[in-house]
């Protein structure tokens, strides 16, 4: 009689499962807080999207800031949120976010390799609503050298392509500018060459970029702090479900059989759904036009598992999906992948275009907004896209889409047919199928009320948020500037997404909820595997990995401390 082998079993106080910036953050509080915990990656590298983000977390009355001397009562983000939110305002998660979020950023300041930059002069998104900050309610990881990864650099997810250079990451703010004003100023041309030959220097001996920022810097830390936390981080893991026992559930069954027990509980932090394709059919908006920049594992397992063992999901929410707009990028080797057009749109010279060669929206309103006001304004039956139009200075000063400005050649994106030119608006017009007559008349308009730096057709400049996006060097509108210096260039733009808004029904501490609203006990949910906070709208920049961070927090606090 031959004897079946017992498939093997390990015990953990906590099994996170999904290593983006939730389940990290979820893992790191609770390794710190005395319990032994395991992060289940499938991939066989780590950071899910949020280490292709730009990596702003939204944090009001973060310590950063109020350090700064930025200080406010929790009631201003509380009406901002509200006004902007209007009917979605989830009243409980809101309040349990802005009770968290800067307990979370001082947690991490405090205990572990994670630490801070404050986003001081960035406004939120409206800021013509009441409460709406003029800046401070946003953090980022500070620079970090991958080389304190050691060997585990190596499960670090590489930048996406279309966002860095050459794999080198750059930051938003004083990074970003010098890169774009390399050319006019030699302080710039000489910090800009120091990175540029780093960056090459690593290239060559570690196979990668190790002077991160942004969303790699997020997840290097995280990493970092969690293997002083003493956090087991395996990749290639694969769970095929939950298993429920006693009235809870208490650990996880991986595809090769074995399980792993989690006295404390588990945590759901898979990164959302926006490449499940059956999914997205019942809940996107223009689904089968929608270009996803969620890393390609991002599958709704989190959901499914959850589902299994009774949560459901929660829609109630203006939208599923945090658009933003993008164009297709074709790379000389035949790879392709979407461009976030996040900075370009507001900058000054720029606007967008139907393809009845006519404006539909502020240019220089979020991203976001900037996709559903081109799904709005487009026939159900037509495709939705727009075109950016630039002249000649535009392009070589700030570069468009995934165009480099100055001095980085452009030819090939002209060729391949990504950057579209002519010598004329006319011209122009007719290579991305624009009607020429519209586009003429759009750009005479705009040019005539631009030399005056004005837009009275959509306002353009009118807010905080928008002129921080512009260009200081142009006035009076750092935001406004003709179009005028042919040649001409347009790249097309078409709906595009971060990931998903809808997610599973949660509590304020982060716990999956029932069909009938009860607790899963031990079963959480963070990053964008919990419904969006803010009922599927974009008030701020920072708005996806903000709540990510701190229900993670959440997660990681209210399951250590349950007994065992």
């Amino acid at each position: 009689m031959t004897a079946h082998a017992t498939p093997p079993q390990e015990t953990f106080d906590l099994i996170v499962i999904g290593s983006g910036a939730g389940g990290l953050s979820a893992a790191v509080t609770a390794a710190h807080l005395g319990r032994s915990v395991v992060v289940l990656e499938k991939e066989p590298v780590m950071g899910g999207t949020s280490a292709w983000s730009g990596g702003w977390i939204f944090a009001p009355r973060n310590p950063v800031a109020q350090r700064a001397g930025i200080v406010e009562d929790i009631d201003a983000p509380r009406q901002y949120i509200k006004a902007v939110t209007g009917n979605y305002y989830k009243e409980q998660k809101v309040e349990a976010f802005l009770d968290a979020a800067p307990k979370m950023v001082a947690f991490f300041e405090d205990n572990t390799a994670l630490q801070f930059d404050g986003g001081l002069v960035i406004p939120d998104t409206y800021g013509h609503q009441p409460g709406a900050g003029m800046g401070g309610r946003s953090v980022i990881a500070k620079p970090f050298d991958a080389r304190a990864l050691g060997a585990s650099v190596n499960i670090l997810r590489m930048p996406l392509k279309e966002t860095s250079f050459k794999g080198m990451t750059i930051q938003s703010g004083a990074d970003l500018k010098a890169f774009m004003t390399m050319t006019r100023s030699v302080k710039s041309f000489a910090y800009v060459t120091r990175r540029v030959l780093r960056h090459f220097r690593d290239l060559a001996f570690h196979k990668r970029g190790m002077e991160l920022r942004n969303g790699a810097a997020l997840i290097g830390r995280l990493m970092k702090s969690a293997k002083d936390a003493g956090v087991d981080l395996r990749v290639s893991q694969s769970v095929s479900g939950l298993i429920f026992d006693g009235g809870r559930i208490t650990g996880v069954r991986l595809k090769d059989g074995s399980t792993l027990i989690g006295k404390c509980g588990v945590v759901l932090a898979c990164g959302g759904y926006g490449h499940d394709l059956a999914r997205r059919a019942e809940t996107f908006e223009r689904n089968d036009e929608n270009l996803t920049l969620a890393v390609p594992s991002a599958t709704g397992d989190g959901l499914r598992l959850g589902e299994a063992v009774g949560a459901v999901m929660d829609l109630d929410l203006a939208s599923a999906t945090a658009y933003c707009p993008v164009s297709h990028v074709v790379w000389p080797d035949g790879s392709k992948g979407p461009f976030p057009h996040i900075i370009d749109r507001g900058k000054p010279g720029v606007i967008g275009v139907l393809s009845d060669g006519k404006r539909f929206c502020n240019e220089g309103l979020g991203y976001h907004d900037y996709v559903t006001s081109m799904m709005d304004a487009v026939d159900a039956d037509a495709p939705a896209r727009s075109w950016l139009v630039c002249d000649h200075r535009f392009l070589r000063r700030f570069g468009l889409g995934v165009v480099r400005p100055a001095p980085v050649p452009f030819g090939y994106w002209v060729k391949s047919g990504y950057l579209k030119t002519g010598k004329t608006i006319a011209a122009l017009a007719k290579a991305c199928g624009i009607d020429p007559s519209g586009l003429e008349t759009t750009v005479a308009e705009w040019n005539e009320a631009a030399r005056r730096g004005e837009d009275p057709a959509f306002e353009r400049g009118s807010t905080a948020y928008m002129r921080l996006q512009g260009d200081p060097e142009y006035t009076p509108n750092p935001n406004v500037a003709p179009i005028e210096r042919g040649p001409f260039y347009a790249v097309e733009v078409v709906p595009g997404s971060f990931g998903t808004f809808a997610g599973l029904s949660t509590d304020g501490s982060a716990r999956v909820l029932d069909g009938q609203g009860h607790v899963i006990a031990g079963l959480y949910a963070a990053g964008t595997d919990n419904a969006n906070v803010f009922g599927g709208f974009y008030p701020a920049g920072g708005i996806n990995l903000g709540p990510a961070m701190t229900f993670g927090f959440v997660a990681g606090r209210h399951a250590a401390t349950q007994e065992i």
